[in-house]
């Protein structure tokens, strides 16, 4: 008879909990797909007493991850703990030199340690499963690693921050302002416990950062990942857009190009009638393309406790079944260090300017953009006051260099008021 797997948990909030209950009610079903039973040996919290609407009765309760994840009697440690730091990864480490196997949902233990503790898994015959981790619900990392294996990727491009694409469709849906969906979402308990994790783009920094690593064999390189967040769209921006065609989303663009890797997480505007254009709430969506496979969409849930238990445990079974793959889909000890690049593919930008009320000022903005080479697609005055006057600019494609030139040149007219708003438009 085949021994079971034995598991031991650290962290059991709603991701850990989630997947208490999936061992716990679908012990069959699991042990049916996989050939032997999945089993919880030990687990470990914060707090013993606190009621997770789940039993823990007959686990072994550690305060200490670094000694759950040392027991002789759990073969796989799942880590649920989150933080790059601290408990999450001192257990990890004590994990894979104790001989375990790790699956984890720690995006940002990953982003910032993942090549040294992926070459120390591979070297001692370990694995380091990550699915939940990215996109919460969405098979996306086995979908690189595994059905596009046979694909050279072109590009890695997708929505992958619930709280962020919530808030930009409530501002359209609702009227209200940015501020006033910020206080929403941390009501509702939306939010990292370091908002900016969320609204800077951090967070899907993070995980743009893991995809870029799988589908173009390099290290993981999130300190080259240019980080804008959605702080400063207004509900002006959401209007102007939905004028023009479009939705703002805060979007993750990866690829390789000659001049390096380009990895870059900002607010993009994309048509309205585009699958990402159309994506609504907390879902996420990302979007692959391979040169024999075309253009896939993966979309769904991208948080919550049974989406992303439901990763979690797809990485168990994959391990319960003995599939045995490396981290990053390639031995980490070969991947590649990338040379970081900017996008310099020309694009169409949306512009939101506020001038002095004063004559010749849209001139003088014209002026400037057409000295860094930059033509005007289309320019409008909105509504304005006695003292200053909103304006909207869309270009044709430009590059970001250029656009950066006349931006700094702007305060240098004297009728430029306020920081311009800058979007890229981005083709689906």
């Amino acid at each position: 008879m085949t021994d079971p797997l034995r598991l031991g948990i650290a962290g059991l909030g709603t991701v850990g909990t989630g997947v208490v209950r999936i061992v716990r009610q679908k012990a069959n079903l699991l042990a049916r797909r996989t050939g032997r039973a999945i089993e919880i040996s030990a687990v470990s919290a914060r707090s013993r007493t606190k009621d997770r609407g789940v039993s823990l009765s007959g686990y072994a309760w550690e305060d200490d991850p670094v000694a759950l994840a040392t027991r002789d009697d759990i073969d796989v440690f799942v880590e649920l703990m989150g933080g790059s730091e601290g408990p999450a990864r001192a257990a990890t480490e004590a994990a894979l030199d104790a001989g375990k196997d790790v699956v984890t949902a720690n995006k940002a233990l990953l982003a910032l340690h993942g090549q040294e503790l992926a070459e120390r898994a591979e070297a001692m015959g370990h694995v380091i499963r990550f699915e939940a981790a990215v996109a919460g619900g969405i098979p996306v990392v086995k979908a690189l690693t595994e059905g596009l294996a046979g694909n050279e990727i072109s590009r890695v491009m997708g929505v992958m921050n619930g709280t962020c694409n919530y808030i930009l469709t409530r501002m359209e849906e609702t009227g209200q302002g940015y501020n006033a969906l910020f206080e929403e979402c941390a009501q509702l308990g939306y939010l990292e416990a370091d908002p900016n994790l969320d609204v800077g783009g951090i967070d899907a920094g993070h995980k743009l950062a893991l995809l870029a690593a799988i589908a173009f064999g390099t290290r993981v390189s999130f300190g080259a990942v240019e980080l804008e967040g959605i702080q400063q769209i207004s509900l002006d921006d959401i209007h102007h857009a939905a004028d023009l065609g479009f939705r703002i989303k805060l979007l993750g663009v990866a690829q390789m190009t000659g001049r390096g890797l380009e990895q870059r997480m900002s607010p993009c505007l994309v048509p309205a009638d585009s699958p990402l254009g159309q994506l609504q709430g907390g879902t996420n969506m990302v979007v692959l393309e391979g040169d024999s496979v075309g253009q896939i969409v993966l979309r769904g849930p991208g948080a919550g406790s049974g989406p992303t238990a439901s990763a979690v445990m797809s990485d168990v079974i994959e391990i319960a079944r003995g599939t045995r793959l490396t981290t990053f889909g390639q031995p980490a000890a070969g991947l590649i260090h990338p040379t970081p690049a900017r996008a310099t593919a020309p694009a169409p930008y949306y512009l939101r300017l506020r001038l002095s009320d004063k004559p010749g000022a849209l001139a003088k903005v014209a002026a400037v953009l057409g000295e860094a080479g930059i033509s005007i697609d289309r320019m409008r005055q909105t509504r304005h006051d006695e003292i200053t006057a909103p304006v909207l600019v869309v270009t044709h494609k430009t590059s970001r260099d250029a656009l950066d030139r006349a931006l700094e040149a702007f305060p240098a007219t004297g009728v430029v008021v306020d920081e311009p708003i800058a979007i890229r438009i981005e083709s689906i």
